[in-house]
């Protein structure tokens, strides 16, 4: 009995073994490892360019966040110019009607003193007319006589005269 029956293995068995495993691995290594290498390598390549796709587009959104903000803050900016514009039109065309009331006013009052002014001397003409007229009669029936046309108005116009110099 040799070495064989003391371990129970046949070195034959154990060579065709290790060729059938060494074979196998060689098979497998051709047509089993270099293809799903090559797809390990290519779905990292996949992973990789993913990864570098989601940095590229958070980078470019972060612009684009940036450049949203900067045009907000213009358009913030510029609503605001735009009601400090109306406010001050606002003011300035207040401004103007008021003056154009006071004015309109002042008109109104200047019309009013010359129509009293003209009022006035209109009814003070009329009060001489009418009292030359009461005059007149009087005289006439003082004097009792006829006067002429000329003595008449002298003495209307001695009579206005003093009659002015009392008023």
């Amino acid at each position: 009995m040799g070495f064989e029956e003391l371990l129970g293995v046949n070195p034959w068995t154990a060579l065709f073994t290790l060729a059938n495993t060494v074979a196998l691995f060689l098979v497998m290594k051709k047509f089993l490892f270099g293809p799903v290498m090559n797809m390990i390598n290519s779905r990292q390549k996949e992973i990789d360019d993913m990864y570098s796709e989601a940095d590229s587009a958070s980078k470019s959104a972060k612009a684009l966040e940036a450049e949203y903000q900067q045009k907000l803050s213009a358009a913030s900016e510029t609503s605001e110019q735009i009601v400090k514009d109306a406010v001050v039109r606002g003011q300035r065309r207040e401004e103007e009607i008021i003056r154009q009331a006071n004015a309109d006013a002042s008109a109104i009052l200047e019309k009013a003193s010359a129509d009293i002014a003209l009022e006035k001397k209109k009814a003070i003409n009329d009060a001489k007319d009418e009292i030359s007229d009461i005059a007149m009669a009087i005289a006439g029936k003082v004097v009792a006589r006829e006067l002429t046309t000329a003595d008449q108005s002298k003495l209307v116009d001695d009579f206005i005269n003093e009659l002015g110099d009392e008023v």
